[in-house]
């Protein structure tokens, strides 16, 4: 996949018209995920961009999901869905909406955090995604 510097789609920058700083974060999100993921269906949708195969398995938002003091600044919310509960510090909310299905909300600050760490979880949340019924 060629590398570029523009939006997937024409909607993704007026999803980030209130927060432009964070549009390279979500920019370098999709373009990983593209590149480890390359049949992955992008959706932008009122509060949130979805990543999906057969189902949505992550989603990129502005959710505060950790407190305006602790938040970085640009910030972009990855939330993905698995069906364990992740033991990490880089969790920043975890609820189980469904036996067996946990939400799981990271904030992050930088693209150096768009690690393999983080797009194993990804990868494990499609894994999940595509094997649901």
């Amino acid at each position: 996949m060629e590398k570029t510097c523009q939006p997937a789609g024409p909607d993704i920058p007026f999803f980030f018209r209130d927060s432009p700083r964070s549009l390279p974060l979500y920019l370098a999100l999709e373009e990983r995920i593209l590149t480890e993921l390359p049949d992955t269906r992008i959706r932008v949708q009122k509060t949130q961009i979805s990543f999906s195969n057969r189902r949505n398995f992550a989603f990129a938002s502005l959710l505060p999901a950790r407190r305006a003091a602790e938040r970085p600044s640009p910030f972009l919310t990855v939330t993905v869905g698995l069906n364990c509960r992740l033991d990490s510090p880089r969790v920043d909310a975890a609820s189980e909406p469904y036996p067996g299905r946990w939400t799981h909300h990271i904030v992050i600050g930088s693209v150096e955090e768009i690690d393999g760490e983080l797009l194993g979880w990804i990868r494990e949340a499609a894994e999940f995604s595509a094997r649901k019924r």
